[in-house]
């Protein structure tokens, strides 16, 4: 695979533009379902360059569905945006964004230029960040039409898609009849007390776990003053698991987990789901080569890595509707320890290296774009493997 130089000469052109909208963004940080000015920023540029673009979309007003070109197939670049709280943009997307609109715009130029037929999307989805922007705008048929996706993800280091963990979100209530807990103990029993063992419960269960799979959580309310035995106490946790169907047999075991406590302790509990669940991500082979070959011939130095993620995204969703790769390119240079969702991480998502780094993930991702327009036999590879890949599902 052969990097086509008009692609690298409309990113040159385009850079500075770029850049100041990955400064702006990175400057102005916003959460999920409240990035307003990032939208617009974005919206504005597409406009600029001819994409026609449709916001709010699909019911979803920090969304966005940009369109350039004609007819198919239809190969999409997938935006984030969003921030995180108080730390602002710790997980970089305000690069991700930055680079999917910089790799739609090569790819629509070049595209146009050789009067190569189809369509190049970028697609903004807001909310990634816990909240689930693409689960939502899946279910609402945002992917219709969409033959292929792939974004770029900010991290210690450039690689492929390792895939990532699916998880569902609950949070757990126990009830119970107050009372003084010194004057009148036996008129009452501990909610508290239900929290506890069920922590305990959960604890012992995780020796039985696979590896891949995980189970956190924490307190959320654990009673008023300690002279009052606490009526009410809740918790949330967090289940992932790398498959779907075993999260299922998760959810079911931490469900009798719940009665088991409130059994132990005279309480009646409630289990309500907290946030969007969602899938496990399940990486294009072929996409995934594409990008890896491309990052080598650019210089970023891509490394395998040695085991899926086992954190998630909504990006899981994205993967199970169609052809995906969620792929990963260097902010931190020699500081190899960078960890996500940190100050640190922030100053490199903001930082002169992080920023010519997303440029070069544009590149990358454009080149792996019009390869799927070019290359028939790719382009069937990648739609055989998801076949495949979903078959076994």
């Amino acid at each position: 695979m052969n990097i086509h130089p008009q692609i690298e000469k409309v990113l040159e052109r385009k850079a500075g533009q770029i850049l100041s909208l990955a400064k702006r963004i990175h400057a102005n940080p916003e959460i999920g379902f409240e990035e307003r000015k990032a939208c617009r920023w974005q919206v504005e540029l597409l406009k600029k360059w001819d994409f026609r673009v449709q916001c709010p979309f699909v019911g979803v007003s920090t969304a966005y569905k940009a369109i350039r070109g004609r007819g198919k197939p239809v190969f999409c670049f997938m935006a984030e945006y969003d921030a995180l709280p108080e730390i602002g943009h710790a997980c970089g997307h305000n690069l991700i964004c930055s680079a999917a609109i910089g790799a739609g715009v090569a790819l629509a130029e070049v595209l146009q230029k050789e009067k190569i037929t189809g369509s190049v999307v970028v697609m903004g989805t807001p909310a990634e960040e816990s909240k689930g922007g693409k689960v939502i705008m899946v279910k609402r048929g945002a992917l219709r039409g969409i033959d292929a996706v792939i974004m770029a993800h900010p991290a210690a280091k450039t690689s492929p898609d390792a895939g990532s963990n699916a998880i569902c979100r609950y949070d757990v209530t126990f009830k119970v009849k107050a009372a003084h807990a010194a004057g009148d103990p036996p008129e009452g029993y501990s909610a508290l007390d239900a929290v506890i063992l069920f922590f305990q419960g959960i604890n012992a269960w995780r020796q039985f776990l696979p590896e891949s799979s995980r189970v956190h959580g924490i307190i959320l309310e654990g009673g008023v003053m300690p002279n009052i035995i606490p009526e009410q106490a809740s918790c949330r946790f967090y289940l992932r698991s790398p498959d779907d169907a075993y999260l299922v047999k998760m959810s079911n075991r931490f469900k009798q987990i719940a009665a088991g406590a409130a059994m132990m302790t005279g309480t009646k509990f409630k289990i309500s789901p907290a946030l969007e669940a969602y899938k496990a991500r399940l990486p294009n082979k072929y996409l995934n080569e594409a990008y890896l070959e491309t990052a080598r011939q650019l210089g970023m130095n891509p490394v395998i890595p040695e085991h899926p993620e086992r954190g998630s995204s909504d990006f899981g969703d994205v993967s199970q509707k169609v052809p995906g790769a969620h792929v990963y390119f260097d902010i931190a240079g020699k500081k190899r320890d960078l960890p996500a969702h940190s100050i640190a991480f922030r100053e490199a998502a903001g930082s002169e290296y992080g920023l010519q780094q997303m440029l070069r993930a544009a590149n990358a991702m454009a080149q792996v774009g019009y390869r799927y327009f070019t290359d028939a036999d790719f382009q069937r590879k990648v739609h055989e493997e998801f076949k495949r890949q979903m078959g076994k599902r």
